[in-house]
């Protein structure tokens, strides 16, 4: 098994997990030409511990940014690698551009005689490109004038700024244009790989509290990492996020600060969204706020999609413009439902809430993002893994009652899994009204799609459905929560 801690502090170094990951940096280490990897994520998803740890015997060099550092800081720091990686040959005094600090690193590996893959790791890059200092075009030529002439160099690139790396360096029209070989946006851990890191870590809990869990914080190796032991979810919960000193206690702002340079926008979408379940089109959003422009906004979308906060969804049969954004951030959600207005940090925040409409109105929209998260253990567990097929929401018009399907999968096949995702502490009843609400809603489904495919009911719960006549009637599939950790 692979295990991945996720997390600088961390002093475990095997990889949990990360199978798909780990093939592409297996391959580039063996390729035969230059290689230049960059990889991006969300803020603490292990990015860093993934790369030093896979590529540790081959890693001849590693420079990281500086939050907030203007250049001469980072140059410091960069000298200061140097002399880590390069002890024979001491730099006394740091360089004082960037382009002299990149002939230093040249001049240093020259000298390295094997012919191995060597690997060379900026860490953070958006951070070292301080304004006006010129990283990013000396960046550009070391790679094009040197490293992209050796085929045993291999230099990756990482940052939390998604949206950084895409326009900086992936879409580079200068120097760096067409230069990035492979690329990894790395995700948070699945279900299954929250599962097999905490049991790791020998925290060994039953799916319904791992559910919880993910509810809250998502698949974060470093949030993760914060879970103790002999407690449950719900007394890690409290500690972790409503405590005075709990890791998650002021981690929202500082998500957003260290990651977007006018995070008030980003945070102001994030909050719309964090108002409606069934998501906002892009037109919506603009009447959320007073300083977002149509520009602005387009932006603004774009940074929090590549980064793994939002989602961009396509209801059935509708067109671009009709595009819902959706917040999937399990954190971000979290905080807005729970943290924003917390007063003092008195013992029993959380559980005092978990009988509150609100709490009850959480779990399902949550549970339903996670189900959203899971849709490949979704069809295996239909059996349709090998069908082609989409996946999309639809809202029916003309106001009809129920007219709403929180996720239907389109297959080649000729039929559509209607899905209908409730989250519930025990297995969940099909009552008469809600019978005659999910008649009503195939029946304007079908009416305003002009579909002639097959409609599948299908259920997915947390521990299934009770058994009663409107079960066996509607009824054409049931999956638990147990198909979501496959």
């Amino acid at each position: 098994m692979l295990v991945l801690a996720g997390n600088n502090t961390v002093m475990d170094t095997q990889i949990i997990g990360r199978e798909d990951e780990i093939a592409i940096l297996e391959k580039l280490l063996r390729s035969g030409e230059p290689e230049l990897l960059a990889i991006y994520g969300r803020r603490r998803v292990g990015k860093t511990f993934l790369v030093k740890t896979y590529y540790k015997p081959h890693l001849i060099f590693s420079c990281s940014g500086q939050y907030n550092g203007k250049t001469p800081e980072q140059l410091v720091n960069f000298s200061e690698q140097l002399n880590t990686f390069f002890p024979t040959k001491k730099i006394m005094l740091p360089a004082t551009t960037w382009q002299e600090a990149f002939s230093m690193l040249r001049n240093n590996i020259e000298a390295i005689k094997h012919k191995r893959k060597k690997v060379i790791f900026f860490d953070e890059l958006p951070w070292l490109d301080s304004h006006k200092s010129g990283f990013l075009s000396s960046f550009g030529y070391f790679w094009n004038m040197f490293a992209a002439q050796r085929t045993d160099i291999l230099v990756v690139i990482c940052g939390s700024a998604a949206s950084w790396i895409i326009n900086k360096v992936v879409n580079n029209r200068g120097g760096l244009h067409n230069r990035i070989t492979q690329r990894i946006r790395l995700q948070p851990f699945t279900l299954k790989e929250t599962e097999s890191y905490l049991q790791h870590k020998n925290i060994n809990l039953d799916h319904y509290q791992l559910l919880q869990l993910y509810m809250v914080m998502g698949g974060v190796p470093a949030y993760l990492n914060a879970i103790e032991r002999g407690k449950s979810t719900a007394q890690n919960i409290e500690k972790i996020c409503f405590s005075k000193d709990g890791v998650l206690a002021n981690e929202f702002d500082n998500l957003y600060t260290a990651l977007f340079n006018a995070p008030e926008k980003h945070v102001q979408v994030i909050q719309a969204l964090a108002r409606k379940n069934k998501g906002l089109t892009r037109a919506e959003l603009l009447k959320t706020g007073k300083f977002l422009t149509g520009g602005g906004m387009t932006v603004v979308l774009k940074e929090l999609t590549e980064s793994g906060f939002i989602d961009k969804t396509y209801p059935f049969g509708k067109k671009e413009r009709d595009s819902l954004y959706r917040l999937t951030d399990e954190f971000s959600l979290f905080y807005f439902k729970f943290m924003q207005n917390l007063k003092g940090n008195e013992i029993g925040q959380w559980l005092s809430r978990q009988s509150t409409p609100a709490y009850i109105s959480w779990c399902g929209y949550a549970f339903e993002n996670i189900c959203m998260k899971h849709i490949e253990q979704i069809k295996r567990t239909l059996q349709i893994g090998g069908v082609q097929s989409t996946s999309s929401s639809w809202i029916g018009t003309g106001g009809d009652n129920g007219a709403q399907i929180d996720l239907l999968i389109d297959r080649a096949d000729h039929c559509i899994n209607i899905c209908e995702i409730k989250f519930s502490v025990k297995p969940f009843s099909i009552d008469k009204k809600y019978a005659a609400a999910l008649n009503n809603k195939l029946m304007v489904f079908r009416e305003q799609t002009d579909t002639r495919k097959t409609l599948l009911l299908t259920f997915i719960t947390a521990y299934g459905l009770a058994e009663n006549t409107y079960r066996e009637q509607l009824a054409s599939n049931e999956i638990t929560m147990d198909a979501l950790f496959l």
